[in-house]
């Protein structure tokens, strides 16, 4: 059996999750893999970024090189094309692939948060709210973007077809998405929005994954709100790449069932 050599490069990806999570995904596909960390200086990346096609089967992209990586491939593939970012490269082919939008609507369809026809919310007009916005609207549903910076959001509806407003509206949303990064890191337990806009809401979800229960969260649930948190999306997003990496086709269902295994172990 072939070893497949993989990684994950980006700024600093020393604490990330996924050598873990790749490699668990891979052992249960029945593949033997390495996954390294790549921590890259941004000032070092155009001149080590060949090296990574000759070291690696693969390699998965995260910020700040999402869009950095694109000069450097022969072509992009799905939602690569659609989102102008990718997270996941082959290197025989040179190909470029996003599987953060399929991750995230997976996490919804797994969750049970049906889109079609629903009023969406989409805080955060940033790479993955961007990802969330297309994905929502190809699923038929009607979404609403705000972000401080109003330039980010009005180009986003604008390229989409979507709405962009410059303050949040206080009026019912089937669905409201944190897809801002507020209420992790130094912003740890501060909510995006307050009581009054979540309370409008019926389902609330974070694309934040630690804390696993973000404030943001924490209001919705008090409110008797069903909540999601943004663990399975990573984690399937990992497993579409592997799919990818290995040749093997995707399937929902054997998706959640590995994410209820691996959630075990931690």
């Amino acid at each position: 059996m072939k070893k497949f050599r993989l990684a994950v490069i980006g700024k600093d990806v020393s604490k990330s999750s996924s050598p873990a999570m790749h490699s668990f995904i891979a052992k249960k596909l029945g593949a033997d893999i390495s996954y390294d960390n790549i921590s890259v200086p941004p000032e070092e990346f155009s001149s080590r970024a060949e090296g990574f096609f000759k070291e690696y089967d693969g390699f998965n992209v995260t910020i700040p090189f999402k869009l950095e990586m694109i000069p450097f491939l022969d072509g992009l593939e799905g939602d690569a094309k659609a989102f102008g970012a990718v997270n996941t490269v082959v290197s025989a082919t040179r190909k470029g692939y996003n599987t953060d939008g399929l991750g995230f609507m997976l996490m919804l369809q797994n969750s049970g948060v049906r889109t079609e026809g629903k009023t969406v919310l989409l805080l955060g007009a940033g790479g993955a709210g961007r990802s969330a916005a297309k994905k929502l609207k190809q699923a038929g549903a009607d979404v609403t973007v705000y972000d401080k910076n109003v330039a980010s959001a009005t180009a986003l509806a604008k390229e989409d077809g979507l709405r962009a407003v410059e303050s949040i509206e206080q009026r019912p949303y089937d669905i409201i998405i944190n897809a801002t990064g507020v209420g992790m890191h130094k912003t740890e337990g501060i909510s995006p929005v307050g009581e009054e806009i979540i309370s409008q809401c019926k389902t609330a979800v974070d694309l934040i994954y630690v804390p696993p229960k973000s404030a943001f969260l924490q209001i919705a649930e008090r409110l008797g709100k069903k909540i999601v948190n943004g663990m399975s999306m990573l984690f399937y997003q990992a497993y579409f790449a592997e799919c990818i990496y290995l040749g093997i086709q995707p399937e929902s269902a054997a998706a959640a069932s590995l994410f209820e295994e691996y959630k075990k172990l931690f």
